[in-house]
């Protein structure tokens, strides 16, 4: 599949960025840990990040923006080892967030949702 063809089929514009985030996650042995990572790419439904923590596919994780004290509920889409030795995360919300990530000038189709959803509730 090309890039084009791949970026066509994100339901949201990826952005590269770089953001200090907190993950919570549960491990096998029911221990619960936070511990801090590093988004590589972020849309409105999720992103890609790095973890020092291992997870499998369909794992449910919290994220939390510690800038804005905001937290997410997400799932694990893809976990692989990286040749850095941190994990790479990709994730989904459960529920669409663009709120979520820093971003003061998000992509078109990142508030087009929102705009609909906030037309709707006013008429």
């Amino acid at each position: 599949m090309t890039d084009s063809a791949t970026v066509n089929r994100r339901r949201s514009q990826r952005l590269k960025i770089q953001v200090p985030i907190l993950i919570q996650v549960t491990l096998s042995d029911r221990k619960s840990v936070q511990v801090q990572a590093f988004t590589l790419e972020v849309n409105a439904h999720g992103g890609l990040l790095e973890s020092p923590v291992k997870t499998v596919a369909g794992q449910k994780i919290v994220l939390v923006n510690p800038r804005s004290g905001k937290e997410v509920r997400c799932r694990v889409l893809r976990s692989e080892k990286s040749s850095s030795g941190l994990y790479l995360l990709a994730f989904d919300f459960d529920v669409r967030n663009a709120q979520f990530w820093p971003i003061n000038f998000p992509p078109d189709d990142w508030t087009v949702a929102e705009k609909l959803a906030n037309k709707a509730t006013a008429t």
